[in-house]
């Protein structure tokens, strides 16, 4: 190991010459009751010229909980809103951090709602957002309409934004706070050469510019996989497989009086024409309205669903222009495996985005800062070494924080996305008041809401009326639009 690292050095000051290279030898232990015999040896160097690439940098082994005479070192890959929250709270909490992003005007296509308790929680300007929606009407297969949102108070809103938008401002944030952020694409890392060695990141660099990006690499003590439904920070832990939905989304451009009928509406439509397990949705942006929908068990047919939306909601739409169109992978539950020695999984990297809403984007952040918040406190503001035990604290405190939410919703989407009398159900219930009130507050505050027993009992009986009438859809099923095509209602 000493000769290894002896080379190293050598190869570390030919690279960067000006940098002044100091080993701490082999301490060794007089202790055999489990002391770490033969610490790490350490390499400080000073900076070097300006284009010093991340390939130089390289840490040493050291047992976990450790005192560094660095700061701890932490690789993020991924720079959307679970990457860059991630490295934000970080690089304030004194970690040395790196952060790898390939797409830096990424637009994922996204519904872009947000809840009102992100906008404080995480500090979002107002330019962040572009409409703040405060009615939602739900539409049903055949049709029906049910107006949602007269529960909100006055200053009650679901934000609306554009993910360009909103992920470069919190990547910005996240370097100005003393994140370094690398234009590049993550290819592979190598695990450590035992249990106390650092791990070596490859990309791709960009920050040249160019289509072709440079091989480069960096050493560092732990890992963040916040690089999206297809992680390969995932693949590279074994984290394991899960099902996923594709989401397809159109950006369209209307004209301004359609536009104006958006200005604080979303709409949301289901109906097997639509989506199977889902729901399509139209929601507005700064100067264009989004329309997408996703599915799990039909992937194949995606353009199909979309086709339908746009057919649905064309009295609305009809005229615009589409300026943009975009497909992604949308994970349906969490990883079995989001943490394997000192590397974990955040955002949709994990697995957090809910059924039912396929809401992802504050938990998306949320976890990124707990992850964070654990690693911090775990080393001391970077002072000592982590563990896999400092990362399944972030985990455990996430569970138990958000599970109720998201098992609500699983059983949420499996009663009411079954088929379309239950859907017609579904929208039916959105007419009460009680149920819009739990919902928005829930949604809007992110936690499940306690009920009323009473109310609660009258929702039951109201959910299993409004089931069987939506049964009764079955022997005279109205039609509507598939792929501008008409089909039957009923499932």
């Amino acid at each position: 190991m000493y000769a290894n690292a002896v080379h190293g050095a050598k190869a570390f000051e030919h690279t960067c010459p000006v940098a002044s290279r100091q080993i701490s030898g082999l301490r060794a232990s007089t202790s055999s009751a489990g002391q770490f015999a033969g610490q790490r040896l350490a390499f400080k160097a000073q900076k070097c010229k300006a284009s010093r690439t991340a390939a130089e940098l390289s840490v040493r082994a050291v047992k976990d909980g450790a005192l560094l005479d660095r700061p701890l070192r932490v690789a993020v890959v991924g720079g959307g809103p679970s990457g860059a929250c991630t490295a934000e709270t970080l690089a304030k909490g004194g970690i040395e951090t790196y952060l790898l992003e390939r797409k830096m005007d990424n637009c994922k296509p996204c519904g872009g709602a947000i809840p009102l308790c992100m906008i404080d929680e995480f500090d979002l300007p107002a330019d962040i957002i572009d409409r703040k929606v405060t009615k939602m009407k739900m539409i049903s297969p055949s049709n029906r309409e049910v107006d949602v949102g007269k529960t909100l108070s006055e200053t009650e809103y679901i934000g609306m934004c554009r993910r360009e938008v909103m992920d470069d401002f919190l990547r910005q944030r996240a370097k100005k706070n003393g994140a370094k952020i690398i234009n590049s694409l993550f290819m592979k890392f190598e695990r450590p050469q035992g249990e106390d060695g650092p791990y070596k990141l490859h990309f791709n660099n960009y920050d040249a510019g160019g289509k072709v990006g440079k091989p480069d690499s960096i050493e560092v003590d732990a890992v963040i996989g916040a690089d999206g439904a297809n992680s390969r920070v995932a693949k590279e832990i074994d984290a394991g497989e899960y099902d996923y939905a594709i989401a397809f989304q159109e950006r369209i451009r209307i004209p301004d009086e359609k536009m104006e009928y958006y200005k604080d509406l979303a709409e949301m439509y289901v109906g097997d024409d639509v989506s199977p397990d889902f729901y399509g949705w139209v929601f507005p942006k700064y100067d264009h309205v989004a329309v997408g929908t996703g599915t799990v068990v039909n992937k194949t047919a995606i353009k199909q669903y979309q086709q339908a939306t746009r057919d649905r909601s064309k009295d609305k739409t009809e005229g615009g222009k589409i300026i943009r169109v975009e497909a992604h992978p949308i994970p349906e539950h969490p990883r079995p495996h989001r943490c394997k020695g000192r590397v974990t999984l955040v955002g949709d990297a994990a697995g957090y985005v809910t059924k039912c809403s396929g809401e992802g984007i504050y938990f998306a952040a949320k976890s990124g800062r707990m992850a964070a918040e654990a690693i911090v406190e775990g080393s001391q503001q970077g002072k000592r070494m982590i563990s896999e035990d400092d990362l399944r604290v972030y985990l455990d405190k996430f569970d138990k924080k958000y599970w109720a939410t998201y098992k609500v919703l699983d059983i949420l989407q499996k009663v009411f996305y079954r088929s379309n009398p239950a859907r017609e159900a579904f929208v039916e219930m959105c007419e009460s008041d009680y149920v819009q009130k739990m919902t928005f507050d829930s949604y809007l505050y992110k936690t499940v809401v306690p009920g009323n027993p009473l109310d609660d009992a009258k929702l039951l009986i109201q959910t299993v009326g409004s089931l069987l009438r939506g049964n009764a859809l079955r022997a005279g099923a109205k039609s509507v639009s598939f792929g501008s095509r008409n089909e039957k209602v009923a499932a």
